[in-house]
């Protein structure tokens, strides 16, 4: 057949050959599968969406917030995620990735899982999470989770007292570790005495379980108190960064204390921060009392992230993402947690506070006299509880 070629003739026909074979498939692989063309007929939003919308209930339930809530935050983060169309595809609305995102966040259902309800491409719904958690952050961080005032400190101390009996208390403080998938090359960095793989979630809590402060990243492996003195919350209140007020007298009482944080024995013990007596000295009837009232008070940080881990379940499964996505995605779940409690009011506060948090050198760790200052601290709270005033106020 081909005997009237030469040999030039058919090394030309065998190129162009080739050439055809990869142009077929290089248009077979650029085709919409038709699943995904029928995301307007059977996609979860374009099908769902509209009926959500007139139960506010089932809203609730399947975003984790309120209607109102949900047009208020696609309202702040509008401008972040939208996209133009093109001529060869039209892209996304706003309300449909932030549909999307939200219900990754409160399923903790896969990307593939999420791709298939919503008639999606895996990899648009990886990154429709990034870029949604990313606008989160930036457009919300400053108004749900500002550095507070000094009498924002008083007020919250005030929740305490109130609330939980604990007196000049600004917050608890705990770590929480959130699984991830091992990430590549990283040997046991991520790896935890739970025998998973984790990165860790260091957050200060208000009287009413909203997080005043979160850092996230820290690797697994290291312990909450090693994790707190290098972090930016340990060296913000080294350095009184974080407005705290000056030392008062506890309530009726002539004895004085500076307002502190409380945490569990991971922490070490200073004189802005809290922890219980250790065990062998427990044979006093006053150290009793504070560590009960201090473990009373503590509890808020563990119902806080109970409350998370509910409402985004997200934390109930393991975290398939890189550790950077993982914690824009943890920090993102936290930002909304404040959002959804305050009803998704709006607020203005100064950003460049919040900006010095983030920008600590490293300091050194407190020890000697500081040391003794802090037994002297937890004793005069020891005191105070054991005192008329300091007792039980149901």
């Amino acid at each position: 057949m081909f005997k009237h070629f030469s040999i030039e003739d058919l090394s030309i026909i065998a190129l162009l050959l080739e050439e055809e074979d990869k142009t077929k498939k290089r248009a077979k692989r650029m085709a919409v599968h038709p699943m995904l063309k029928k995301r307007k007929l059977e996609g979860e939003y374009w099908t769902l969406f509209k009926e959500l919308v007139d139960d506010e209930k089932k809203f609730f339930i399947y975003f984790r917030m309120s209607r109102y809530q949900f047009d208020i935050l696609l309202n702040k983060i509008e401008l972040l995620i939208t996209k133009q169309d093109t001529v060869f595809k039209e892209a996304l609305s706003p309300k449909e990735k932030l549909a999307v995102c939200l219900r990754f966040l409160a399923t903790g259902d896969s990307f593939v899982s999420i791709a298939f309800s919503y008639r999606l491409g895996v990899s648009t719904v990886h990154k429709i999470v990034k870029e949604v958690c990313s606008a989160i952050i930036e457009r919300l961080m400053s108004e749900t989770m500002p550095v507070p005032t000094k009498e924002q400190w008083q007020k919250i101390a005030e929740e305490f007292w109130n609330t939980w009996n604990f007196p000049n208390c600004i917050g608890a403080i705990d770590g929480k570790h959130v699984q991830i998938t091992a990430p590549a090359n990283s040997g046991s960095q991520f790896f935890n005495y739970k025998k998973t793989f984790s990165i860790v979630l260091m957050a200060i809590v208000d009287a009413d379980y909203k997080f005043i402060c979160v850092d996230v990243g820290a690797y697994g492996k290291n312990s909450d108190g090693g994790i707190f003195s290098n972090s930016n919350i340990g060296k913000a209140l080294i350095s009184n960064i974080f407005n705290v007020p000056e030392s008062t007298n506890l309530l009726g009482t002539e004895i004085t204390a500076p307002y502190v944080i409380i945490g569990d024995e991971a922490f070490p013990l200073t004189t802005y921060l809290m922890r219980p007596y250790p065990k062998p000295q427990l044979g006093d009837q006053r150290k009793n009392i504070f560590n009960d009232r201090l473990s009373r008070a503590r509890k808020v940080v563990e119902n806080a992230f109970g409350i998370l881990s509910q409402k985004f379940r997200i934390y109930n499964r393991r975290i398939q993402l890189d550790p950077d996505n993982a914690d824009n995605v943890i920090m993102a779940t936290c930002i909304l947690h404040n959002y959804i409690k305050s009803g998704g009011s709006q607020h203005s506060h100064n950003e460049e506070d919040i900006i010095a948090s983030y920008s600590l050198s490293n300091l050194p760790r407190q020890g000697g006299n500081h040391q003794v200052a802090a037994f002297n601290v937890r004793e005069n709270f020891a005191r105070f509880f054991d005192s008329p005033e300091g007792a039980l106020n149901y």
